[in-house]
């Protein structure tokens, strides 16, 4: 297709033609109505004068017969610029008057009508040219007199107007087609730069983006909306590959130990004792390995959105009782103190069910972290608390662990990231990373803060309307 033949093609000038045809219209209507009125105005006063003629006309010969009524016409008639007179008998003789000649007929019924005439110039010129005249026939004793105004001035006004309207026309097609390519070509070279771009992106090249103007218009927004999606896809297919290489190498440890363990069974037992606890060990490391692989599938599930299908609307502070009545024998062993605080309703609309697995997440990872009896003088214990935050309803949980180095708390919420000091605990580093991807779900976030020490997790959801008592 030719550069002329794209350019015809596209939206911006087939908007401008459509806009230059509704602009033609509107002026063809607009000049069309300024020509009629005027050309009724001049009808109106040239009407106006020649009845205030007939008037004074008849009052002269009411007043003096018809000697002063020829007197008059004489008089009127030599004027410059003076109307049309003619007085005739009743078979059309002429008597008085500065017309010549007239169509057939007009002196035959009175009233108004157009006709064409000849005007009697002065003695010893030629016979003047034919013109168009709009005159008024009364009869006045018997005899036909007629008063008229030639039409000239009103034809030379009305053909000016017409004039300017059709340059006007031709001006604004030309001008209309000019900036229709002129802003079809600017949009055009836009287009096809950012086409152009996501050809390259198309071909394998993510750091392509396409341009912005500047200008803040419709394309500069769709340009910025598509980089945006094209940095969330980078993204995504960044943390596809961490995924892919985290799991190679956190997986392949319990992997290589468990077949190492039945190898070991199958080459060193001796009786059923020894091969029960090699079959125990085995469904240990199983048992971790789904739990590991139910966390992906939890994360991922959290992250494409799918489980917004499943939202409800439910109180927060009933999940946090819930989680701290499953955990309380858990941090009791440990010799730890598990409470709650969520005694206020905490309206939040989500997924249940991934919201209590992000809390219980991270009580897990406090039960695990905290050290028993006192740290820094501090009781050893855990704090699981709802409140409100402006419009949001916050899920936290508070332990007097060894916390989480500043540096690191934006590291932490990645997948499979262990810490030095957490390489000696069990667990496959997901905890963080299901909790911020079912906020972020939420249209929330996931906070690592000081605890003073130890560290407070903090789960920000946006408040829902009243939970309902059901």
């Amino acid at each position: 297709m030719t550069a002329l033949g794209k350019l015809l093609r596209t939206t911006a000038f087939k908007l401008t033609l459509v806009y230059l045809l509704i602009f033609i219209l509107f002026a063809a209507s607009l000049l069309g109505y300024l020509a009629l009125n005027t050309r009724r105005l001049i009808t109106e006063q040239i009407t106006s004068t020649i009845e205030s003629e007939i008037k004074t006309l008849t009052e002269q010969y009411e007043q003096g017969g018809l000697r002063r009524l020829f007197f008059a016409v004489q008089i009127r008639s030599r004027r410059p610029g003076s109307s049309l007179y003619l007085v005739t008998t009743p078979n059309g003789e002429g008597l008085a008057g500065n017309i010549s000649a007239l169509e057939p007929g007009v002196l035959d019924h009175p009233g108004w009508r157009e006709t064409s005439y000849r005007r009697l110039e002065a003695p010893g010129a030629a016979e003047g040219t034919e013109h168009r005249a709009l005159v008024e026939v009364v009869q006045l004793g018997g005899f036909h007199v007629l008063v008229g105004r030639d039409l000239e001035e009103r034809e030379r006004l009305y053909g000016i107007i017409s004039n300017a309207g059709r340059w006007s026309f031709a001006l604004v097609v030309v001008l209309g087609l000019v900036g229709g390519f002129f802003v079809s070509r600017r949009v055009l070279s836009r287009i096809d730069a950012m086409t152009g771009t996501a050809q390259v992106i198309m071909a394998g090249d993510l750091a392509g983006r396409l341009p912005v103007a500047g200008s803040g218009d419709e394309l500069d927004r769709l340009a910025d909306a598509v980089n945006a999606m094209l940095d969330r896809i980078v993204a995504l297919m960044h943390g596809l590959s961490e995924v892919s290489d985290n799991i190679a190498h956190d997986l392949k440890t319990p992997l290589t130990r468990l077949r190492n363990r039945c190898e070991q069974a199958l080459r060193g037992s001796t009786g059923e004792a020894d091969y029960r606890a090699a079959l125990e060990y085995t469904i240990e490391e199983s048992d971790e390995l789904i739990r590991t692989f139910d966390a992906l599938l939890m994360i991922a599930r959290a992250e494409s959105g799918h489980a917004r299908d499943d939202m409800t609307e439910f109180d927060a502070a009933e999940i946090a009782r819930d989680v701290g009545e499953l955990y309380e024998p858990l941090a009791e062993e440990k010799g730890l103190a598990l409470k709650v605080d969520a005694a206020t309703a905490a309206p939040v609309r989500g997924n249940r069910e991934l919201v209590s697995q992000a809390l219980a997440n991270l009580v897990d990872n406090a039960i695990k972290y905290a050290a028993p009896g006192k740290l820094n003088g501090q009781p050893a214990e855990i704090m699981v608390k709802t409140g409100r935050e402006g419009e949001r309803i916050t899920l936290s949980v508070e332990d007097r662990g060894p916390g989480i180095p500043e540096a690191d708390r934006g590291r932490v919420v990645e997948r499979f990231v262990r810490l030095e000091q957490s390489r000696s605990e069990p667990g496959s580093g997901l905890g963080l990373s299901l909790a911020s991807a079912v906020a972020r779900l939420h249209g929330g976030e996931l906070k690592l803060e000081d605890n003073h020490p130890g560290l407070k997790s903090t789960i920000a959801l946006p408040r829902a309307g009243p939970v309902g008592t059901g």
